[in-house]
């Protein structure tokens, strides 16, 4: 094993503050760093020596052995204080503190649990929900949470297809009518949170509001089963579940990899899925939409979903590309560094017409995320300014419509900022959107 290295920033907020020095020896479970604002605590995710501390990161040399025990968190009768002793955030995008999420009165509404697995080609959400002992504890997880902000309900959503997740599921909520199922269309992005609180409660907010202004809270299916440790096990948040895929010699289906230690390298990780094979176009840290490239020498953090090893990009051989960048997709720099790999020449650069600027400087936000009026005018825009190819990082929705103007009204070729990761996988690529964005609720 490499040596762990612990940013001092996974999550939302400020960086985190060393607590640690070199020298120290820690445990699984030692507490290594703490907030200095809006963030969580962290913890070593082994047994080892500290022998670093940078501006950014804690790197643990690993102990040769390595025993399952842990340092346990207090027990406590106040269950919110054990979700924010153990370090718990969102595991399924920017790493919010979920004890300030459930610190909140929901006045008898809904958690919904976002089980949606959003990204194309993951696995690790439905692994742990088909294993009946996971999903047991995911379910009390969500219990807890529901206590904890008082609201009156649970709802998990996820999509129709995985269908023994959702069998394993309903076993495991049989006696409890307070929690149910809302089965999800399998297109992207239903994971966005204001997208699961549209699809499972009727109602559309607007992309200034959170999901607490339909007496709601949206926590990801992972976080779920990590606040059920950490009242049931006074464990805190040191491992993650991902999937690993791609170009590998242990074939493109993916590798899931349960309880892995925060902070392992990117490169033990794809060791453990049989290394990459051959030549490879990128290592992305996350999800085919919205990961960022990454090296084998980063570490995973909290909320890393994936590592996907890509297919070589295609050579455009300086072509002109537009690109068309989309709140649910990959920002501006991310659709530059892509086009920069196609080897195009971007000659216009344009936004969705729902990609809306909520704040300045903030990522922005989709007004409807998976719902798509149109793109002519857009499309119009970068064909103007010379474009022979447009990249794209649109929804499922938006892709549909953009490669009916684009392609087949305007002549113009289509690239989808996932095709290499799709390709890869072998998972059709996102242009015409061939399933209905409707699902009847039998199941």
């Amino acid at each position: 094993m490499a040596n762990i290295q612990l940013l001092l920033r996974q999550h939302v907020g400020a960086p985190c503050a060393p607590v640690v020095k070199v020298g120290d020896e820690v445990k699984k479970g030692t507490l290594v760093a703490e907030p200095t604002g809006l963030g969580a605590n962290i913890f070593s995710s082994v047994y080892g020596k500290v022998v670093e501390i940078t501006e950014d990161r804690i790197i643990i040399e690993p102990a040769a052995e390595q025993s399952a025990e842990y340092v346990k968190i207090a027990k406590s009768e106040n269950k919110l204080d054990m979700i924010k002793a153990a370090g718990v955030v969102g595991l399924g995008g920017a790493g919010f503190p979920t004890a300030v999420k459930l610190g909140t009165d929901l006045k008898g509404g809904y958690i919904l649990v976002n089980a949606a697995e959003c990204e194309p080609g993951l696995r690790h959400n439905m692994v742990q929900l088909e294993d009946e002992e996971y999903c047991a504890k995911t379910v009390r997880g969500a219990l807890y949470c529901m206590e904890v902000a008082k609201a009156g309900k649970v709802i998990f959503a996820v999509k129709k297809k995985n269908i023994s997740a959702l069998e394993v599921l309903k076993k495991c909520i049989k006696d409890h009518p307070e929690v149910s199922i809302h089965v999800m269309p399998d297109i992207y992005p239903m994971g966005e949170e204001r997208a699961v609180v549209r699809e499972c409660l009727g109602i559309t907010l607007d992309p200034t509001k959170l999901p607490s202004a339909a007496d709601a809270a949206v926590v990801n299916v992972e976080t779920v089963l990590r606040v059920a440790e950490a009242i049931e096990d006074q464990k805190p948040l040191i491992t993650k579940h991902i999937t690993v895929r791609g170009k590998l010699n242990g074939g493109a289906d993916a590798h899931v990899f349960l309880d892995e230690p925060i902070g392992t390298s990117v490169g033990d990780l794809i060791a453990k899925a049989g290394g990459i094979r051959g030549e490879y176009g990128e290592i992305i840290l996350g999800g085919a939409f919205t990961g960022r490239p990454c090296t084998e020498a980063d570490p995973i953090v909290k909320a890393t979903g994936a590592i996907l090893v890509t297919l070589p990009f295609e050579d455009l051989k300086g072509a002109k590309v537009g690109l068309l960048c989309c709140a649910c997709g990959g920002a501006q720099d991310r659709m530059e560094d892509i086009a920069k790999k196609y080897n195009g020449e971007v000659v216009s650069v344009t936004f969705c017409k729902q990609a809306m600027e909520v704040k300045p400087g903030a990522p922005r936000k989709c007004e409807d995320p998976g719902n798509c009026p149109g793109q002519i005018a857009k499309v119009m825009e970068m064909k103007k300014a010379g474009a022979e190819y447009l990249i794209i990082g649109n929804c499922s929705d938006c892709s549909n419509t953009v490669v009916t103007c684009g392609t087949l009204k305007m002549g113009l070729k289509v690239i989808h900022q996932t095709d290499h990761v799709m390709k890869t996988i072998n998972h059709e690529l996102f242009r015409e959107l061939k399933v209905s964005k409707q699902v009847e609720q039998n199941f």
